[in-house]
């Protein structure tokens, strides 16, 4: 099995390095790590090329703009992608929780769990913590999927994927994954991860007003939305 570990980033440069080294080798066939430059300006780039990383440019501000250029940097070179945040809030070794299920063809989608796992005091904002149970919730009644987390860290069958046409450029596209995988019936499993607070660096989510209002809006928007669209 071959995965690319991608790694959406913006001003990122105290914590790529350590972060990047810390991803395990082994876990698969071959390992393709790809950090995808949001619009830097402090090194993060030079700092992931440093360790050895795949640097993608995507001038473009938006989490799903990022996610996508990475996805079309790996094509067709990958079996399975894993979607990390490259503050260090995941632990990088909790990978392979995220592959077993889908190397034992239990899952399509497997999402870490941060509510199964265990949020370190101080990392998860009360907001950000009802406004991730308010859309599991919604996830629950609206598409019939149980899911506690709606956490960025995941794995996927890059040709589950391609199949979804992701269009949410902004903080909606992990929930966009969510609810097209329940709407074309893949499998979707959970397993717990830790959550710990980011090594450095200003949260682009919660670490703002305007973050985590924007965020909050995309992402309750593309519950709403796709729940009630026919395509």
């Amino acid at each position: 099995m071959r995965i690319a570990v991608l790694i959406p980033a913006l001003n990122e440069a105290g914590n790529v390095a350590r972060l990047i080294g810390e991803i395990p080798r082994d876990a698969a066939e071959s390992t393709q790590i790809v950090l995808i430059d949001n619009g830097s300006t402090d090194g993060t780039a030079d700092a992931a090329r440093a360790v050895g990383a795949q640097v993608v440019a995507e001038s473009r501000r938006g989490y799903g703009y990022a996610c996508a250029a990475g996805v079309a940097a790996v094509g067709q070179n990958a079996d399975v992608i894993v979607f990390l945040d490259g503050d260090g809030s995941f632990d990088p070794a909790e990978m392979r929780r995220l592959l077993t299920p889908i190397v034992e063809n239990q899952a399509d989608l497997v999402l870490g769990s941060r509510v199964k796992g265990g949020i370190e005091p101080g990392s998860m904002p009360p907001t950000q913590r009802f406004g991730n149970r308010l859309v599991s919730n919604l996830m629950r009644v609206l598409y019939r999927i149980e899911v506690t987390d709606l956490g960025p860290f995941r794995a996927i069958r890059a040709e589950t994927l391609n199949r979804f046409l992701m269009r949410e450029m902004t903080f909606g596209w992990p929930t966009e994954m969510i609810v097209k995988a329940a709407r074309s019936h893949a499998r979707i499993v959970e397993v717990p991860v830790s959550y710990r607070r980011r090594w450095s660096g200003q949260s682009k989510v919660s670490g703002t007003l305007r973050g985590t209002v924007l965020a909050a809006y995309c992402i309750l928007g593309v519950t709403l939305r796709y729940a009630f669209s026919r395509s």
